[in-house]
């Protein structure tokens, strides 16, 4: 069993109320829109780490990550990017690529909108953990926390901050 922590959009900026939780994760993930090295460092100083370059990311991090990340934690196949979209909106591309690889778990960030949904067409579940940086449109700052244990997703969380 794997405890991961999904988090979004730290835009250079990382809330330290999220140590808590870092403290006792297996993995990392980022969704794009890191900021800077720096942040990735310090998620790295608490665990292992697995993040894609989101749009506001400069060429030392696109050198470090990929656009896309597909990989498997336990028996969980995953597929993140920053700009992705979600079940009945994907971006340009995106879908298509879900057909073909059909993974188990879309990740995608951008929007600094929190939404976990299924696409029932697809079989995938899609999550966006929202923005836990200080830039942007959102009002609440938020991570999500799970586990992966064989196949399944279990005890999934959504960690709220007050902005």
């Amino acid at each position: 069993m794997k405890n991961i922590v999904l988090l979004s959009d730290t835009h250079n900026d990382i809330d330290n109320r999220i140590y808590p939780h870092l403290k006792t994760a297996d993995e990392i993930w980022h969704a794009g829109d890191i900021g800077t090295l720096n942040i990735i460092n310090t998620l790295e100083s608490f665990s292992s780490v697995k993040a894609v370059y989101g749009n506001i990311d400069g060429g030392k991090i696109r050198q470090e990550f990929n656009e896309i990340a597909s990989f498997k934690c336990e028996n969980v196949n995953v597929i993140m990017t920053h700009i992705g979209g979600y079940p009945g909106r994907y971006a340009k591309n995106i879908k298509q690529l879900l057909e073909i690889k059909k993974p188990d778990l879309f990740i995608s960030g951008h929007s600094h909108i929190l939404k976990i949904m299924y696409d029932k067409e697809l079989n995938i579940l899609h999550m966006n953990p929202g923005a836990i940086g200080n830039y942007g449109i959102h009002q609440v700052k938020t991570i999500l926390t799970f586990n992966i244990n064989g196949n399944n997703i279990e005890n999934l969380n959504v960690i709220e901050y007050n902005r």
